[in-house]
C-alpha cells in the first residue's frame, strides 16, 4: 500500500508563522551564494543532502533551481551514484562526499583524508561556506520532512 503524504503545514504557511527561523535560514543561505562557490555545485549538494534525507520537497525545489541556472540532466539523474557516474567534476565528487558524510554522520565525522582533499581543491574560506551549506539544507530537510512539505510544482524547461 502506498504512503500518503498530508501536509502538517505547508511551506508559506511555515514561513509565516516561524519567520525569524525561516529569515535566519535564509541569511544563511544567501551567504553561502556570495562566497563564490559554484552555485551548480551547491545545488548538487543541496540533492544530495535531500536524498539521503528523504526530503520530498527540498528535492523537488533543488531540481526547480538547478535546472533553471543550467546545471546539466544528466547530473541531475545521477547525483545519487555520483562515485560511480564519471561526469562530476573533481570539486563536485569532493563537495558531495562531503555533502554525504556531515548529513550521514559518519562515526568519524569527516574523515581526515577526506579533509585532506578537500583543502586541497578549496581554499579555507570556500571549506567553511561548504560546511555551511551543508548545515542548512540539513537543517531545511529537518523542518520540511517535519511539516511535511508538498513538493512545489516542478518547473519544465
Amino acid at each position: 500500500m502506498p504512503l500518503t503524504h498530508t501536509a502538517r503545514m505547508e511551506a508559506q504557511d511555515y514561513y509565516q508563522v516561524a519567520p525569524d527561523a525561516t529569515r535566519a535560514l535564509r541569511e544563511l543561505g544567501a551567504a553561502v551564494e556570495a562566497s563564490g562557490l559554484d552555485p551548480g555545485m551547491l545545488e548538487l549538494m543541496k540533492l544530495r543532502a535531500s536524498q539521503i534525507n528523504g526530503c520530498t520537497y527540498c528535492l523537488q525545489y533543488h531540481l526547480n533551481v538547478a535546472r533553471m541556472l543550467g546545471v546539466p540532466q544528466h547530473k541531475l539523474d545521477l547525483a545519487g551514484v555520483w562515485r560511480e557516474a564519471g561526469v562530476f567534476t573533481e570539486r563536485e565528487c569532493a563537495a558531495l562526499a562531503m555533502t554525504e558524510a556531515l548529513t550521514a554522520r559518519l562515526p568519524e565525522g569527516l574523515p581526515d583524508d577526506l579533509w585532506a582533499e578537500i583543502r586541497a581543491l578549496f581554499s579555507e574560506g570556500e571549506t567553511a561556506f561548504l560546511a555551511a551549506a551543508i548545515a542548512n539544507i540539513n537543517a531545511w530537510n529537518r523542518i520540511a520532512i517535519a511539516m511535511r512539505f508538498a513538493p512545489p510544482v516542478p518547473r519544465h524547461e
